[in-house]
């Protein structure tokens, strides 16, 4: 699991793009569209066309992630028009939670029991 950290910069790719794109198509798009180093750590967020889900893509040193937050209900409350300078961690948790940054889901919540682990 990666931790977005107020150290990240983070920049959005405004234009929605084709979700089908791995982690070298997006490394190619950072490089020849957005004119930006894939490998300088900064965290790249897409979105898809019909706004049901985020992207995320980064490079932490040893290795790319990808990683893909698919809304299970609705779509993007919000997401940028146009972006001048790289937004920060703050803004972009707020964009993943769909503006809820004050009703965040608990770290941790119990299973429910199981009738299996009940009879052990």
């Amino acid at each position: 699991m990666m931790q977005i950290t107020p150290q990240h910069q983070i920049f959005i790719q405004v234009a929605a793009i084709d979700f089908r794109k791995g982690i070298d198509s997006l490394i190619g798009f950072c490089r020849t569209k957005l004119q930006q180093n894939p490998y300088s750590g900064i965290i790249f967020a897409f979105r898809n066309k019909k706004g049901t889900a985020v992207k995320l893509l980064t490079y932490e040193g040893t290795r790319f992630w990808l990683m893909q937050k698919r809304f299970s209900q609705g779509k993007l409350r919000f997401w940028p028009k146009t972006i001048d300078k790289p937004i920060c961690a703050t803004n972009l948790t707020v964009i993943l939670n769909q503006g809820q940054s004050g009703q965040m889901q608990p770290s941790w919540r119990a299973l429910p029991s199981s009738s299996k682990a009940n009879a052990l």
